[in-house]
């Protein structure tokens, strides 16, 4: 009976806190036309401050809508354009010498903000993919010998173009597994796409203020963390992932040659804070199965390794990933 007031007393705090969820998805709504997948996925990675990748054709919103909700919390946003002959130094800084001071001297790069959109991250070499890496993981970043904490909150989101795209770069295994997400996008609904061309043509910028504060999101992860995960959903979020690295002990010995290598606790983790994230936005105190349901393509589908067999027959993550939530029990 206990642990039932608790839930109820958790509830209501989740009701009052999320409230600004409401705020940011119609300031979202007010640019973004379609696309709520889109912007649930910028929500939960925000909230669980996990980064973002989003892969799509050209042409989708990747950008406006990562743009979009910068723009509506007050804090540092920057952009890097990811081209072929973008150096470390672009992105992360480097040391130079001030003949002033008669000495080195940091000079910070745009990996310094709040919100760092990576726009086209695999049109760069994978050494400039890779100065992104100690930023994301240890949210510090080093020039020569010093060492620079990086703002709070520090969310970097990514966009890509479909490999098979010309001038394109894979994202090596180490990076990839530092977003939280990767969210493909889709094409819009037919009577989305009048919409857009409605909103488009009409000449009418949309002019977007900030209605959150930084210091707003960085108390929402505290709430968040607070959200109640029970044991059967700790158990069915592990299932899952071990579904990935030994299908056969789920009665899935069809998978066994279709997969490489499974995904690793990382997995597990940002699943379970990812649901938690979910539930917070559907303004609710505990996580259901169908939270963990509704973000495990966003989680896992990058974290699973395919085998030559997979790619002949043309399998992909996504239906790995559908056929173990298939056959994984639900409690």
């Amino acid at each position: 009976m206990a642990e039932a007031i608790d839930i109820r007393a958790l509830n209501e705090l989740i009701e009052r806190q999320s409230a600004f969820v409401t705020n940011l998805m119609t300031g979202m709504d007010q640019v973004i036309v379609g696309q709520k997948h889109l912007v649930e996925s910028l929500l939960i990675g925000l909230l669980s401050d996990g980064h973002i990748l989003l892969e799509g054709v050209p042409g989708l919103a990747k950008t406006l809508a990562i743009k979009t909700m910068a723009s509506l919390i007050d804090s540092k946003y920057s952009r890097v354009q990811f081209t072929p002959d973008l150096l470390p130094a672009d992105v992360i800084g480097t040391m130079i010498y001030s003949q002033k001071d008669e000495q080195f001297i940091a000079k910070k790069g745009p990996i310094f903000a709040n919100f760092v959109l990576a726009d086209e991250i695999n049109r760069a070499p994978a050494k400039v993919q890779s100065a992104l890496l100690e930023a994301m993981q240890e949210r510090q970043v080093t020039l020569s010998k010093e060492t620079f904490r990086l703002p709070e909150p520090f969310l970097v989101m990514a966009t890509q173009n479909p490999i098979e795209q010309e001038g394109t770069y894979p994202l090596p295994e180490a990076q990839v597994d530092r977003f939280m997400l990767k969210v493909i996008i889709d094409y819009p609904k037919l009577e989305e796409e009048k919409k857009i061309i409605r909103q488009n043509i009409s000449g009418e910028k949309v002019v977007i203020k900030p209605i959150l504060k930084a210091e707003d999101i960085i108390e929402a992860r505290k709430v968040v963390r607070q959200v109640y995960l029970d044991e059967k959903i700790e158990q069915y979020i592990a299932d899952i992932v071990f579904a990935t690295r030994y299908p056969e002990r789920y009665d899935l010995k069809e998978l066994k040659s279709l997969i490489g290598f499974g995904g690793s606790p990382r997995a597990s983790i940002n699943l379970a804070l990812a649901a938690r994230s979910y539930a917070f936005i559907k303004r609710r105190g505990y996580v259901i199965p169908e939270d963990v349901r509704a973000v495990a393509h966003d989680v896992l589908r990058h974290r699973i390794g395919l085998t030559y067999e997979a790619e002949a027959t043309n399998v992909t993550s996504d239906e790995i990933v559908s056929k173990i939530l298939n056959k994984v029990e639900v409690p």
